[in-house]
């Protein structure tokens, strides 16, 4: 796509110099930046008025969560509880209704600013394990839908084989299943990739994936070069079984299986002991937090501030769903720390929106998107100055990060093409329609 965008405030600071201009032209040539120019009239441009921010990738989704939301706050209840209601919604979607729900769910990350996402995907077959015509069909269905919402995906198609180091899948996870990891790798070769849509892999945990199939992953990641991620450590239960059974922690299990390095992403890494910190920041491998998520869940405060002193790091994911704005994320994940330390500044906002801009995208195997700059494909977020959020002083930033929510993203262009406008949604012009009808099939 071509076009040429007038910025009356951008922030530049994906490269760490936090810088703010005012009045940028943005020309764009097949969906990238070809020039940056401050001080500059709008001329005939489109106007971006608010201050403009790359794209924000999504590191982490779980598509279908999206149907429980507000359906599991009654009373108390664990991770474990919770999982039970996602596995009711789960074993209802067919490829039609995950489409039309993605499609939807998808429209509302491009509402929220974010132009990619992670999709951990791992409802693959028809109930009882049964393969589709098309065995791909549901991460197809995935591909198709963030077209639809005009968004960048990366399928992160997770191998699932246990219900818990080494026992068979229950009836619901037999959908996810592909009963090993040279069958997983067969049919996930069968995905092609296309402009708006990458593939990488995903092990879904160690309780999910045995031991003796990890390298499996690893090693169809490795020849395509692909992103690998994984949930790790997201629960004490998951360590001390890991322990139990191989003698290990998560963190371990994956760095002697080879699965750890700069193209692997941990997801969660809530429950972490010194040493898989080292491992992890060692090995450069990225570190998602999903705060909103890890809350919403109890699940805990991970040790973001100490993986990235080690070397790893950060980006953002909205898990499931419970919220879809990574202004929230990354916010929160300073909050977070905030909170267990006592001590404010832990991350400046130009480092927050970092993870949520050039550090979320590289961790999904797109390095050439999350910044402004030229080369950098063409991906602008305004977010609006005049709401009763944001509406004072520019912070750069810190307006960003510390002010805005989702609810301020006026305008989203995603590769040179506009596809939020003012507000809404080119592409799916009533995304809470479209919601309501798709949840009305599938809802806890």
């Amino acid at each position: 796509m071509n076009g040429r965008f007038w910025a009356r405030y951008a922030w530049t600071g994906a490269l760490g110099s936090g810088a703010l201009e005012s009045g940028v032209l943005i020309d764009v040539s097949a969906g990238r930046i070809v020039s940056l120019q401050a001080g500059s009239a709008p001329g005939d441009a489109v106007v971006l008025d608010g201050l403009v921010i790359p794209g924000l990738a999504n590191a982490h989704s779980h598509a279908f969560h999206r149907a429980l939301r507000g359906a599991t706050q009654l009373g108390g209840g664990t991770f474990w509880t919770w999982r039970e209601t996602m596995y009711r919604v789960a074993a209802r979607l067919t490829p039609d209704e995950y489409l039309e729900l993605a499609r939807a769910v998808y429209g509302e990350m491009a509402l929220a600013g974010i132009t990619c996402l992670g999709e951990f995907h791992y409802l693959h077959h028809a109930p009882g394990g049964v393969a589709y015509d098309d065995p791909n069909a549901m991460g197809e269905a995935l591909i198709e839908a963030a077209a639809q919402a005009g968004i960048r995906i990366t399928l992160l198609d997770t191998c699932y084989l246990s219900s818990g180091f080494g026992a068979p899948p229950d009836e619901t996870q037999l959908r996810f299943s592909d009963g090993s990891g040279e069958a997983w790798a067969e049919r996930v070769s069968g995905l092609k990739e296309r402009d708006h849509a990458r593939v990488g892999a995903a092990v879904h945990s160690v309780r999910a994936v045995p031991a003796d199939q990890l390298e499996v992953v690893g090693a169809w990641a490795a020849q395509r070069h692909a992103p690998i991620h994984a949930h790790v450590s997201e629960q004490p239960a998951e360590n001390e079984g890991c322990l139990a059974a191989y003698g290990v922690t998560p963190t371990r299990l994956l760095a002697d299986h080879g699965l750890l390095g700069p193209r692997t992403t941990a997801v969660h890494a809530t429950h972490l002991t010194s040493q898989d910190i080292a491992l992890l920041g060692g090995s450069t491998t990225t570190v998602c937090m999903c705060p909103t998520t890890e809350r919403d869940l109890a699940d805990g405060i991970g040790p973001a501030r100490e993986v990235q002193a080690a070397g790893s790091p950060l980006s953002l994911g909205s898990d499931s769903q419970a919220v879809i704005d990574l202004f929230e994320e990354a916010r929160a994940m300073e909050l977070n720390e905030r909170l267990r330390t006592r001590r404010r500044g832990h991350w400046t906002a130009d480092a927050l929106l970092r993870a949520a801009t050039a550090d979320g995208h590289t961790s999904l195997g797109w390095p050439e998107a999350g910044r402004l700059e030229v080369g950098a494909l063409a991906d602008l977020v305004t977010i609006s100055l005049d709401s009763v959020r944001t509406a004072g002083p520019l912070h750069g930033a810190e307006t960003a990060v510390f002010a805005a929510t989702s609810a301020d993203v006026s305008d989203v262009v995603a590769g040179g093409r506009v596809i939020v406008r003012r507000g809404v949604h080119q592409l799916v012009p009533d995304v809470g329609g479209a919601l309501r009808q798709a949840l009305s099939r599938v809802a806890a």
